[in-house]
């Protein structure tokens, strides 16, 4: 990771102190299955990137740890890992072993000041298949420069699926499915994790040659590049 990347990540945690109270809401369980069970004991770093448990459980991961985020973490930490500044911006904590001790050490025991709790511990009720696989979420969330960049093509190829979607002549979904996955291979995360989730690699995994396949991968990328503004 950069220096800048380094000095961004030591700002977001710092802003730990300053998030907003979570207040009542209570933690809601994650459905895991599909996950590897894991043993007991906690880790200490993440068993389910791509590069130690493979693609398959990379992805399942990816997935269960956007609807657990979604239903416990957002409404402090934003949408899509985007933080409003107040609660520390997770997109920068460092894909390696300094990020994943501090991220379960607060994910497992909360956080506390002046007897106001901040963040609720959710290890015991949720567990640590659920914890990874948020990490798993969160540290692959793309760099939004970095989508910016590539915005009006993946809008492009947007329209271009929305148009397969009621008449697919001439449509190549192989070549459509390239395309979308070079340009997924290009965008970088902020955490420095190798494999960025982004629109473009959920899109192209969508496109099976079929309507509605060709449908879903458009929609994908009209939320995806909405929510990304």
């Amino acid at each position: 990771m950069s220096a800048i990347k380094h000095g961004l990540a030591l700002a977001a945690l710092a802003l730990a102190g300053q998030a907003l109270a979570h207040g009542d809401v209570a933690p809601q369980a994650v459905d895991t299955t599909g996950l590897p069970e894991l043993a007991e004991e906690w880790l200490t770093e993440n068993p389910y990137r791509a590069e130690a448990a493979g693609e398959e459980v990379w992805q399942t991961a990816v997935e269960i740890g956007a609807s657990g985020y979604n239903q416990n973490c957002a409404r402090c930490h934003g949408l899509e890992v985007v933080s409003g500044g107040l609660a520390p911006d997770l997109r920068f904590l460092e894909a390696e072993e300094f990020g994943d001790e501090w991220y379960v050490e607060r994910f497992r025991d909360g956080y506390t000041q002046n007897g106001i709790t901040k963040m609720p511990a959710f290890g015991e009720l949720l567990g640590q298949e659920a914890a990874w696989a948020i990490r798993t979420y969160i540290e692959t969330r793309p760099d939004s420069d970095m989508m910016e960049e590539v915005s009006p093509e993946l809008k492009a190829l947007r329209d271009q699926l929305a148009g397969y979607a009621t008449d697919a002549t001439g449509a190549d979904a192989d070549a459509l499915k390239a395309r979308l996955s070079e340009i997924a291979s290009g965008i970088e995360t902020l955490s420095g994790a190798p494999m960025a989730d982004s629109v473009a690699s959920r899109a192209a995994r969508i496109i099976d040659g079929s309507p509605e396949g060709y449908h879903k991968a458009a929609e994908t990328l009209t939320i995806g590049l909405s929510a990304a503004h």
